[in-house]
């Protein structure tokens, strides 16, 4: 294993000073002949990690030291078994605040990958975007958009999607134009011990095969946790556990793009569960989201369109099982005209919305009906999505029964049985 660190590659450091002419230059700075240093253009620190993930080779461990390190580009890595380290995620920052080119901060399309203890800050667009690859860890990273809550932050912070075997731990996300931490279209996915917040949606698993998220806050984002299926993509998600999780006071008003999905969810929203079947919530702490503390319902009440829906596509969420909870608060001042009319009609002027909120929509033809168990809630409204939300009710009765577990999902395992 060859052990790089950060503005040396594999030089004794003292040659430094002799390489920053060479660096300019690959970077397409200009260089200052007094100084010895690039007058406009990334920093030189900058161009060597770059060139080191270009030049990297598989079992190459390329180490950050503490401080803050200026970005006017993206960075990319394709080479597997790679492990890019930090000082901390308060210590080791990649500052992208003067992106001018790329997408991301950070695109990798390589398996066996590790990011740990660093922080990335401020990318034009994604933070740090995993595609189409397997065994990735990502440990003790955190990024932000120091702005606060901006529709012109990146979508989408932690971005692993098409991949398989993922482990996302102690982690941080903040300000997220879209979600904090994502996973979509992927398989045997951990995240877990994480914090998410002033994101839309604070931690979003989508279109994803086998998921466990436990152990994590998310607070102050629009939408806590979101467990979603949506149209027009590759592989349709189901086996997503969420528990152990604390998700208080999202109260954050949506500032996603307008016409993307997460723009549908309303602020006010704790645990959303959306067209996903086979998903089990139980064992967390769900307080103080005013909207509802769990809002379930089908893709027809995202306000989500797409042409080119197959008929493959089940839109309503089927064998949902919440139980064992702690619940307590919200529901009392939900958000948009709408919603406000519902509460009105379901509870009065001075009531708030039980801990469920369930838009109606189901397939009449499925027997033994969807299968949406609840226990240990406050109570269920039904919207009455179907009719045009004009028999809005209280009804928890059709939710009383039970459901077997999920399995665990153990990433261990999967790769000994070389899944």
């Amino acid at each position: 294993m060859a052990k790089r660190v950060f503005g040396t590659g594999n030089r004794p450091v003292g040659l430094l000073g002799a390489l920053l002419p060479l660096a300019l230059v690959a970077c397409g700075g200009e260089v200052d002949p007094a100084a010895g240093r690039k007058a406009v253009g990334e920093s030189p620190e900058a161009a060597l990690l770059r060139q080191q993930l270009l030049d990297a080779k598989p079992g190459d461990v390329i180490e950050i030291p503490a401080g803050r390190h200026a970005f006017e580009r993206g960075l990319s890595l394709r080479v597997d078994g790679v492990t890019l380290r930090g000082a901390g995620k308060d210590s080791t920052i990649l500052d992208f605040k003067g992106q001018m080119a790329g997408a991301e901060g950070l695109l990798v399309n390589a398996s066996q990958f590790t990011i740990e203890n660093l922080a990335i800050e401020d990318a034009k667009g994604d933070g740090l975007k995993i595609v189409e690859a397997q065994d990735i860890t990502i440990r003790g990273v955190r990024v932000e958009w120091t702005n606060g809550p901006d529709t012109g932050n990146g979508a989408y912070g932690l971005y692993p999607v098409k991949t398989r075997n993922v482990l996302i731990e102690d982690t941080v996300a903040i300000g997220a134009s879209d979600a904090g931490i994502y996973v979509g279209q992927s398989k045997d996915v951990i995240v877990r011990n994480s914090r998410a917040e002033y994101n839309v949606a604070g931690i979003e698993i989508e279109n994803t095969v086998n998921a466990d998220v436990y152990g994590n806050i998310a607070t102050n984002n629009t939408g806590g946790i979101l467990v979603f299926n949506m149209p027009a993509l590759e592989q349709a998600g189901g086996n997503v556990r969420v528990f152990g999780n604390q998700v208080y006071a999202n109260n954050t008003t949506n500032f996603g793009a307008k016409g993307t999905p997460v723009s549908s969810v309303p602020a006010g929203s704790g645990v959303v569960i959306n067209s996903n079947d086979d998903v089990e919530i139980f064992d967390n702490d769900i307080r103080d989201n005013k909207t509802a503390n769990i809002i379930i319902s089908s893709v027809y009440s995202t306000g989500y369109k797409d042409d080119s829906r197959s008929e493959s596509f089940d839109p309503y969420p089927e064998r949902i099982s919440v139980h064992g909870n702690r619940l307590s608060g919200g529901g009392d001042a939900p958000d948009g005209f709408d919603l406000k009319a519902l509460k009105v009609a379901t509870v009065g002027l001075g009531g708030s919305l039980p801990d469920v909120l369930w838009d109606g929509y189901l397939n009449t033809g499925l027997a033994g009906g969807p299968q949406i168990c609840l226990s240990g809630v406050s109570g269920v409204v039904n919207a009455d999505g179907p009719n045009g939300y004009a028999n809005a009710r209280l009804d928890a009765g059709p939710h009383d029964c039970t459901l077997p577990p999920l399995p665990v999902v153990d990433l261990k395992r999967m790769e000994a049985a070389g899944g």
